[in-house]
């Protein structure tokens, strides 16, 4: 056992309390992201008395480790008093909290080394299997409990200003979605009256101002294309390089930057072809996240896209990029593209063609102006909100870190 370690065996305890009532309520699952998340499993006919009752801090974790990737699925509930598990899952409990504290001992679980160990102890030849005994097993670093509870607290601080800035941001794009649809969708855009409407031509789009044009997203765009993935795939990522963009990194007006793989210089110039420039669209065109849409951060740039991305590069773009991405975020232009994704012979697909022929509503020159002036200053905001998370979730990461280092006899006395 590594100096200044423990195994948790003395701290814990298997918990296995049924659901003799035959309650409904809470029926939760755990996930990798290591949070309780609502279960999704058919639950017809299905006898709720078998199912295990947790408790307020109390943990669930999932056993069978084969078909869950890298990460091992484990939670401290913290959102319920009482909720009900899956019988094949795991519930444990600290026996004394003045010697453990239940959010210091969830933190060592969200550290990326405790997967690692998980996964390597895990055990069986049908599937891995991380059981009671290798969990007893964990060895850990154990403060003093006052020690433990300054850490939670710096830890809690930087989550709750993560999560904070989170929802900022959530209303920053819900006020981009209202004013799209305000002005290009209700018409109820400044100097309205100044304009006389007819039909545009296009049943979907009705009556426009007469100075608006509809037009092929082709006839507006200098690039649309996909990129490719290098020769190795996964197996050939660097830790560190040239990003890769891939599907996972793009959700409707955010770019998740957590997913990122990395090319070396001579992947990335073999796909030069697929390289993203500043104020580019970005668009997912397979699968089930088909037609998920973002703006491209400058802070990935340069980068590449695979196969799963294209690349929607507007003309003017420094007039248009956002006025697209909010157009193609709009609930109707989401509603064609699913549709037209639905005729993929095997799977949601979108086609080069396809966005090319996709038809959009161009405001005059004017109203163009004033709205990207107005958006492009909003999501430059919201830039600056996702950067500073960037920095707390490093700071996070080096908390959980200091964990490990901070187990020096001095650290370990508690404050007189």
């Amino acid at each position: 056992m590594r100096s200044g370690y423990k195994k948790l065996r003395p701290y814990i305890r298997q918990i296995d309390i049924r659901n003799s009532e035959g309650k409904t309520d809470n029926l939760l699952g755990v996930s990798t992201r290591k949070v309780f998340i609502n279960s999704i499993a058919n639950t017809v006919g299905t006898d709720f008395t078998k199912y295990k009752v947790v408790k307020r801090q109390q943990f669930t974790y999932v056993p069978d480790t084969s078909r869950r990737g890298d990460k091992i699925g484990i939670a401290m509930l913290d959102t319920h008093n009482e909720a009900l598990v899956s019988q094949a899952y795991t519930v444990f409990e600290i026996t004394d909290h003045g010697e453990l504290e239940p959010e210091y001992l969830m933190m060592w679980f969200r550290r990326p080394e405790f997967d690692r160990y998980a996964r390597f102890k895990s055990h069986g030849s049908v599937r891995e299997i991380f059981d009671w005994d290798e969990m007893c097993d964990v060895e850990l670093p154990i403060p003093t409990i006052h020690k433990q509870h300054e850490i939670v607290r710096e830890y809690n601080t930087i989550v709750k200003r993560i999560k904070l800035n989170e929802q900022l941001n959530q209303k920053l794009e819900e006020t981009a979605q209202a004013l799209y649809k305000r002005w290009f969708v209700d018409f109820e855009f400044p100097s309205k009256e100044q304009f006389v409407f007819s039909f545009s031509g296009y049943e979907e789009f009705g009556e426009i101002p007469n100075s608006w044009k509809v037009k092929k997203l082709k006839d507006i765009s200098v690039k649309i294309g996909s990129g490719a993935t290098p020769k190795g795939g996964k197996g050939s990522y660097q830790i560190t390089g040239i990003p890769l963009i891939r599907s996972m990194n793009i959700f409707d007006f955010n770019f998740e930057h957590g997913n990122l793989a990395f090319l070396n210089t001579v992947q990335a110039e073999k796909l030069s072809n697929a390289a993203v420039e500043k104020n580019d669209v970005l668009i997912n065109i397979t699968g089930v996240s088909v037609a998920r849409c973002c703006a491209v951060p400058k802070s990935v740039i340069p980068a590449r896209v695979n196969q799963h991305v294209a690349i929607i590069r507007p003309k003017n773009e420094s007039k248009f990029t956002h006025f697209l991405m909010c157009s193609l975020c709009s609930s109707d232009y989401k509603n064609r593209l699913l549709g037209i994704s639905e005729g993929g012979s095997t799977r949601q697909a979108l086609t080069k063609t396809d966005l090319e022929e996709c038809l959009i509503l161009v405001p005059d020159k004017q109203t163009l102006s004033n709205f990207e002036q107005i958006i492009s200053s909003l999501f430059a905001y919201k830039n600056c909100i996702i950067e500073e998370n960037q920095l707390l979730k490093q700071s996070l990461i080096l908390l959980l870190s200091s964990i490990v280092k901070n187990q020096s006899p001095e650290h370990n006395k508690d404050v007189a």
